[in-house]
């Protein structure tokens, strides 16, 4: 019997490793997913603060 729940818990660690090696997997994939998300957010705001000082340049030769 103590071979058995050892063998068992032996299975169990195997088991336990396997499924958190292929979870920590995913969360690493998500983590680059994000970053390029966040990287290209961050070009998206610098095209429009160009786009927003090009307005506001027009802007003050339209006025003056």
């Amino acid at each position: 019997p103590l071979g058995q729940v050892s063998g068992l818990a032996e299975q169990l660690e195997e088991r336990l490793f396997h499924l958190y090696g292929i979870h920590n997997e995913l969360i690493q994939e998500r983590l680059q997913e994000l970053a390029e998300v966040m990287e290209r957010v961050g070009e998206a705001e610098a095209e429009l603060r160009q786009v927003c000082r090009t307005v506001e340049a027009a802007y003050r030769d339209l006025c003056l």
